[in-house]
């Protein structure tokens, strides 16, 4: 047991913290725009996650990037790494021009929500932006997931930390407009993410082109060995996944852009208060999540299937310890929180409602643990599909549903709102634990038989 927290707390620090920058950065941008007011956090955040709604189906299909090359590692088969990079950098490179032929739907889109005209403006703008760095953010996530494969965590966390530190100075330069920038206000925000997006992005191309981090070096002649039909195996197990995740975020962005919208601009902004808070604590429980699926696709691939039940454990106490203790914080220290986003004490009612919907939060931090850890030890294997469409039911046929019931046919409020996120995620992780339990995810063959 000992051994085997530090050999995954090894692999998972650098993870951990290249998650954090995710979570500072989200921080970081409601922090920086909400002395311009509610509407301008509401139209900062909640635009971050509309572009995250794109950005999401790419990134969770290039995800599983990590399970093949973790599973070939682990079958001493690293030489074979390279051409999965490439994979993920033509799926990164399609998920761009999508993201510039979307940009004319934006403000069409936006005009069939609730938020006053002032936030659909500056969120308009704040996405337009922000779309033009959807490449780099899908490349990012596809060789940082190639490396962690290997079993190097740090690359990816370094170029977070590029990304982090050039997106919240940008920030600072922009926002406002200091040392003689122009004060751009929300899209200064936008600016400073696409900034810090691409720098980051071009660190990871100049590693993994040159091999640093002990990766194989990348031939010259890879082109002749990429495959059609083994790209169609990664689309193959990473669409599921992709899918899973963007639809599944497609009801929470209802959920958002619909329900709470109809709740008021300062209800919304306090939710993304919350989910900024909250991220702090997913983030890094998210990459433990992650470190554990390496080794447990490292496992499969070397035939050792019955090292993943332990490894989950490990995993297990990891998450549910470091979650718990997040959720403690949200009970004792709700209100000294969310009044980080009020600093002109502005908006008394928001941080009224944040604290009341913190305080609810802290209910769903083991649920969130015990999913996502499972989640990623499913994918690892390849069980894709069946994760996606218990995911894809729960989110569109229970939380969808009952979320538009409660809060706009019964006037549950933000209180009925955030309770559904709880049963929402007390459902998730007891149908995860059934699917890994029933070992269905043993049988699955990610990557083809080595020929003998």
């Amino acid at each position: 047991m000992r051994s085997r927290l530090y050999t995954l707390l090894a692999l998972a620090i650098p993870m951990v913290l290249a998650r954090m920058t995710q979570s500072v950065i989200t921080f970081a941008d409601a922090i920086q725009v909400e002395h311009l007011g509610s509407h301008s956090l509401a139209a900062t955040a909640t635009g971050g996650l509309n572009v995250m709604g794109l950005v999401i189906l790419p990134q969770g299909l290039v995800f599983i990037i990590q399970s093949f090359v973790a599973q070939l590692s682990g079958r001493g088969d690293r030489s074979e790494a390279p051409r999965f990079a490439m994979y993920g950098l033509g799926i990164a490179a399609v998920a761009g021009l999508v993201g510039l032929v979307a940009i004319p739907a934006i403000d069409p889109l936006l005009s069939l929500t609730s938020y006053s005209p002032a936030v659909r403006h500056e969120m308009g703008d704040y996405m337009t932006i922000r779309f033009l760095a959807i490449a780099a953010m899908v490349g990012t996530e596809a060789l940082g997931n190639w490396y962690g494969g290997l079993g190097n965590t740090w690359m990816q966390m370094v170029a977070g930390v590029i990304t982090m530190v050039v997106a919240v100075f940008c920030n600072w330069l922009l926002i406002d407009g200091h040392l003689g920038a122009p004060a751009l206000g929300v899209s200064g925000a936008a600016w400073a993410a696409v900034i810090g997006s691409w720098l980051g992005f071009g660190f990871l191309v100049v590693a993994y082109t040159l091999g640093w981090g002990n990766a194989p070096r990348v031939q010259g002649h890879i082109r002749h060995h990429l495959s059609k039909k083994e790209f169609a195996r990664v689309i193959r197990f990473g669409l599921p996944n992709g899918a899973n995740w963007f639809l599944e975020f497609a009801a929470f962005q209802i959920f958002i852009n619909i329900v709470m919208s109809s709740l008021g601009d300062e209800t919304v902004a306090a939710l993304n208060a919350v989910l900024a808070v909250n991220s702090i604590g997913f983030m890094p429980a998210f990459g433990l999540a992650s470190a554990g699926a390496i080794l447990a696709a490292q496992s499969i691939g070397a035939g050792k299937r019955d090292e993943v039940w332990p490894q989950v454990k490990t995993t297990l106490l990891c998450t549910l310890t470091w979650m718990g203790v997040m959720g403690v914080v949200y009970l004792v220290w709700p209100e000294s929180i969310l009044a980080l986003f009020d600093s002109k004490h502005t908006s008394l009612h928001m941080v009224t409602i944040g604290t009341t919907m913190l305080l609810i939060s802290a209910a769903w931090q083991l649920f969130d643990a015990t999913a996502m850890t499972l989640s990623e030890t499913l994918r690892a294997a390849g069980d894709t599909f069946w994760t996606a469409a218990a995911r894809l039911v729960l989110a569109w046929v229970v939380f969808t549903p009952a979320a538009i019931l409660v809060v706009m046919v019964w006037g549950g409020g933000a209180v009925g709102a955030m309770l559904c996120l709880v049963g929402y995620l007390a459902l998730l992780a007891a149908l995860l634990g059934y699917r890994f339990r029933s070992g269905a995810w043993r049988k699955i063959e990610l990557i083809e038989p080595k020929l003998v």
